[in-house]
Parts: structure tokens; sequence; C-alpha cells
């Protein structure tokens, strides 16, 4: 049996901050979110927090309306927030959505032996869809906490849990996930659909 990883996505001040409809958002799910967090880790399960770091000279990174980057490596805005950090966590930098596209998520994961990943973070319809499909096309369990996801928008988050559901990934709740542990001692995979 394979050891499970749990992958945050973009817990950033600048992704965050980013809008006053995010900014809600992500208040109304921090709570619960940090509490997945610390439940996942007191039962040895280590967290990965993918940080989105923009390179200047990519011409498909976002930028502010007066034309400056946000999301430089080494500032405060790039920076992992605090309340979802905890000793024994790993940062790992992505340059695009994906915490798999030419990052080093790969190569941990196999190092730690992971097989099976819980993918979080923001936005839903973005970053967590193209990471968890990223490790499914990989050979990665996945399994989606859906309060532990974030969208600006209710229909961009649904739709997104729906194509997850659909297609590579086991989506329950928070709640549902810590008992499938507490009583099987692992997140089995999802059940592929055999054609006719």
């Amino acid at each position: 049996m394979g050891k499970i990883a749990v992958l945050t996505n973009d817990l950033q001040g600048d992704v965050v901050y980013l809008t006053p409809e995010r900014t809600a958002v992500m208040a109304d799910a921090e709570p619960h979110y940090i509490a997945f967090l610390d439940e996942m880790r007191r039962r040895g399960h280590t967290v990965y927090h993918l940080q989105l770091i923009n390179l200047p000279d990519d011409p498909n990174a976002n930028r502010r309306a007066d034309g400056t980057l946000p999301l430089q490596r080494d500032t405060e805005g790039a920076a992992i927030l605090p309340a979802f950090l905890a000793d024994g966590d790993v940062v790992v930098e992505k340059n695009k959505d994906s915490g798999f596209y030419e990052t080093k998520m790969q190569e941990l994961l196999q190092e730690a032996g992971v097989d099976t990943v819980v993918v979080t973070g923001l936005q839903t319809q973005i970053c967590v869809q193209t990471t968890a499909a990223d490790a499914f096309f990989r050979g990665y369990n996945v399994w989606v906490p859906a309060e532990c996801v974030v969208s600006d928008k209710t229909e961009d988050r649904d739709r997104s849990l729906s194509w997850l559901a659909g297609y590579c990934a086991t989506v329950a709740s928070s709640q549902e996930i810590l008992e499938t542990l507490d009583s099987k001692g692992e997140l089995p995979r999802m059940v592929v659909k055999t054609l006719p």
C-alpha cells in the first residue's frame, strides 16, 4: 500500500486576495480547510504546497492593471499564507497552473512512495483541475475534498467538481475522506467504468 499526500494549490496572498469575491469565499473555506490539513498531518500524511511563481518572460502570466507582475519569487504576495503552513510541509514551486508541469512534484512523490494524492486549493476549475488531471495521467489515485477547493463563482467550482468526478477523481467531503481513512486505512481508487 502506497502513501497518501495532500497537494494544495496557490494558497498565496497575490492569489487569495486578488478580488473581493475570492477573499470572501476563501475566508468562508479557511477554517474547514485548515482543520482538514491538520487532520491529515495528524494521520501522518505530508502536505505539499504548490506555489505559483510567475516568470518574467512568460507571455501568458496575468499582470496587474498597472502592468506589474504578481507572484514573483521571494515576494510577500507569492509566499504561502502562514495559516496553512506547518512543520514538515513541503513547498514546491510551479510556473504554470498544473502542479506537475515542469516541476519536482512527480520526483518528490515517487521518492516518498506516494500513490494517492488529495488535491485542494484554488481555483477549482484551473489549478485544481489541471493538477488532478495531470496526477491521474501519471497513474495516481486522485481524491478531491469538495469543501477544500475554492472558485470565485460557485458555478465554476461545481462544474469542475462534476468534471473531476466523472473523469479522474473521487470527489467527497473532507469528513468522508477522513472517515474512509480511519475505517479502511486507505483511500480506494475510483471505480473505472467498464465498456459494454
